[in-house]
């Protein structure tokens, strides 16, 4: 049988308590405790060793116990009558040095055999180590003939199915609960777009756990899949150490452990007992995720597993949230926390799936609020009748002079930038009842203006012209004569300008597009689509007259998400969807945290009941919308319709480039949100289409294409008739979301279209439409 206690509850003491008993009443009279490696069995004699010197616990022994006090002993030595014997696996196949054959040869039927670490027996599939395979083996040899086995885990598992031999079982929700282990907080949304931004909020959450917990010296733990992978994540981390805390390596060295079965990194292991002690300099811990077993480690206050791979099973879960759960002496109460910084992918893993109980399809209403001090938020948008003619243009032939004149003037297309940003990343309790976010400071990977000159000039050099021109103006230039740097410099500061970038420091994705820019290439001719609309009448639509919206409550499940104000019960006047939404509401609905949100009643600036989003990106920009320093900028805004409300026409080809029949795509869509400003005697509005980060499809392309001439053609018409409306288009996804309301807080957003561009957006832009 199996008894699972989770890691960090006291499996030691409840073995060395199961072995006392079965040789005091007599059930045994030996017992051999085997485990999986030295580091274990090290461990389990230093605890037993104490518990069999403890007077109050040899007291509590009844005199009647066949045998009262065990022998402690190792394999080395002949396992006699009244022995307790800790060994670990690899010694019953050795032929010298144990004694475990000569011992228990053909007498196992008075032995108990207690399997430390007992997942190991059965994940035979998983496990490269050889002498694991043969733990069964040996347990079943008809040689010994044992009789009693148990098996002790915190992780009874194969891959994801549970043990079915499991007589006990104290879980880690329970141990949590009682206090007994450390809380965990682990990541449930979280938006970074690589290592480096990962990095920097691991890092300030180590340096969040040092102020917190000051009286030991908290631990962080990478976590790993295999070997290679541990390695190249330490020479990262390392680098972004040395860079960030402007040491030497060397001094840098000293903080990052790194443990895995690698030869080099065996001596490593040892290290382990010591790493809690405050004097000893060893911060950071990089770990292979299946090697990591038998620490006794308590000052673990953060666990980053670093690839899917280290965490896509509840084994693998259950190992890597093992390592930092024990309870340091120094933080018994209140109960501290062990930060776990994964993958978002984790967070549908760390907890059980359970089944969802078939629901009736009841759906959830937003209605426009006809009066009321919210209804003041209901506002009119101007839009176009039109129809559109397409033609096909050629693009420019190849030639062997490259003119870059139109920099000069137009500048390059660069995003909209910002050194440092906040962003937030949500962690949610285990035990599900605290969701909470943390805003770390990001700062991008930055070249100065300077430095972009110098490597535009190294590629000017390196690279082969074969005898073409680039052109700049009126002026030719060559290989052998280069433009000066002061004119490359113009250009990319004019370009930094018009998107309201400001300083010095360029990030690393606008680098990237001046390098490309500088870099003469040669394009295969091709043509493209060219739309131009024919314009009728004006008309006006207005928010009072928006249909209803309504969602399953079932697809709050599906990342869709209620939002409404603080007011809702006064503001929503149908008692079934008062109803409705109190059952949203409440704590103990078994909706996950994402299917609602409450927003205070001065912050809510928009004139429905109840603002359904339809994906995570969604969600997100209401909650920017609803933020204090947010809201204060806008005097009103509206999610708009899926359809009806304001629609675009955009169209596109689809088929192979050389194929006969490819045909025109004609459609509509709606902008999902319409932010209202008024500023200076004229009224903005940001027309608002949210993607998920990096969604460049060809339809997107051609929805942002067609809606860009659209109000071109809208903001045309208003001028024209003394109308004191400016309609602003963007494509936005959630990494520039902060971005977006920092030029919208600085003004610049407002000057034009064009001051404006996001990463998404100018990912559109980069590939033309044919």
């Amino acid at each position: 049988a199996t008894i699972d206690l989770a890691t960090g509850t006291g499996k030691s003491y409840v073995i060395y308590g199961i072995a006392q008993i079965a040789l005091g009443i007599g059930l045994v009279t030996r017992v051999l405790v085997l485990c999986p490696s030295l580091t274990i069995e090290t461990g389990l004699k230093k605890k037993f060793f104490e518990l069999s010197g403890n007077e109050k616990l040899k007291e509590a022994i009844p005199a009647t116990a066949k045998i009262k006090n065990p022998s402690v002993i190792s394999a080395n030595e002949t396992v006699k009558e009244g022995c307790l014997c800790i060994e670990n696996i690899h010694a019953a196949y050795e032929n010298t040095g144990s004694s475990i054959r000569d011992s228990f040869y053909e007498s196992g039927n008075n032995t108990l055999i207690l399997n430390d670490e007992a997942h190991h027996i059965f994940n035979n599939k998983d496990n490269k180590d050889a002498t694991m395979k043969k733990w069964k083996t040996f347990l079943l040899d008809p040689a010994y003939s044992f009789k009693y086995m148990l098996g002790f885990t915190g992780t009874a598992y194969i891959g994801d199915d549970y043990f079915p031999d499991v007589i006990y079982r104290y879980s880690l929700r329970q141990a949590i609960e009682d206090k007994i282990v450390k809380n965990i907080d682990y990541v449930k949304e979280d938006e970074s777009k690589s290592d480096y931004e990962r990095y920097q909020k691991i890092y300030q959450n180590h340096l969040s756990n040092k102020e917190k917990y000051q009286l030991l010296k908290p631990l962080s733990i990478l976590i790993t899949r295999d070997i290679g992978t541990a390695k190249r994540l330490a020479d990262d981390f390392i680098n972004f150490l040395v860079n960030f805390e402007k040491k030497s390596r060397v001094d840098i060295e000293l903080k990052v452990l790194i443990v895995t079965s690698a030869n080099e990194h065996k001596a490593n292991v040892a290290k382990l007992a010591l790493v809690d002690d405050i004097d000893n300099p060893i911060e950071w811990i990089i770990s292979v995720s299946m090697l990591t077993e038998g620490w006794d480690v308590k000052n673990v206050f953060q666990i980053v597993p670093c690839e899917e791979r280290a965490f896509n099973s509840k084994l693998l879960i259950s190992q890597v949230l093992g390592r930092g759960l024990r309870l340091p002496l120094e933080y018994q109460n209140p109960q501290p926390t062990v930060v776990v910084f994964n993958h978002k992918a984790w967070s549908s893993n760390i907890k059980r799936l359970v089944e969802e109980v078939l629901e009736i399809e009841t759906r959830v209403q937003s209605c426009v609020i006809q009066e009321g001090s919210r209804s003041q938020y209901n506002f009119s948008v101007h839009n176009l009748n039109y129809r559109r003619e397409q033609t096909e243009i050629d693009k420019a032939k190849e030639t062997e002079s490259f003119d870059f004149s139109r920099l000069m003037s137009e500048g390059i297309a660069l995003e909209s930038q910002t050194v440092e940003t906040v962003q937030g990343t949500t962690y949610e309790s285990i035990l599900g009842n605290n969701v909470q976010e943390r805003n770390y400071s990001i700062r991008n990977n930055t070249w100065t203006i300077e430095d972009v000159v110098d490597r535009i000039y190294e590629e000017f050099e390196m690279r082969d012209w074969e005898a073409k021109i680039l052109k700049i103006g009126e002026a030719e230039y060559t290989k052998s004569n280069l433009p000066p740097k002061e004119l490359i410099e113009k250009i990319i500061r004019k370009s930094m300008e018009q998107r309201g970038n400001k300083g010095e420091e360029i990030i690393e994705s606008n680098v990237n597009k001046i390098l490309s820019a500088f870099t003469p290439l040669l394009r295969k001719n091709s043509k493209s689509v060219s739309s131009k609309p024919v314009s009728d009448a004006l008309y006006e639509i207005s928010t009072f007259k928006m249909d209803r919206q309504s969602i399953s409550i079932s697809m709050l499940r599906q990342e869709r998400t209620v939002f409404v104000s603080e007011n809702w019960d006064e503001e929503i006047t149908d008692d079934a969807q008062k109803s409705i939404i109190s059952s949203i509401l409440d704590e103990d609905s078994d909706l996950p945290r994402s299917a609602s949100r409450i927003i205070q009643y001065s912050l809510f600036k928009t004139p429905v009941t109840t603002v359904l989003t339809a994906s995570r990106p969604e969600r997100k920009f209401v909650e920017m919308l609803c933020k204090k320093e947010n809201a204060k900028l806008i005097s009103a805004w509206v999610k708009s319709r899926d359809q009806g409300f304001y629609e675009i026409e955009y169209s596109l080809r689809y088929g192979s480039k050389n194929s006969k029949t490819r045909k025109y795509h004609h459609d509509t869509f709606n902008p999902d949100f319409f932010i209202k400003i008024s500023k200076d005697n004229m009224l903005y509005f940001l027309v608002i289409e949210i993607k998920e980060d990096g969604d460049d499809s060809d339809v997107n392309k051609a929805k942002y294409k067609y809606a860009i001439q659209h109000f071109d053609e809208l903001n045309a018409k208003l001028s024209e008739h003394s109308i004191h409306e400016k309609y602003i288009f963007h494509f936005l996804s959630p990494e520039s979301y902060e971005i977006f309301f920092h030029h919208l807080k600085e003004g610049s957003l407002l000057r034009s279209q064009s001051t404006f561009r996001c990463k998404l957006e100018n990912m559109l832009e980069e590939t033309s439409l044919e």
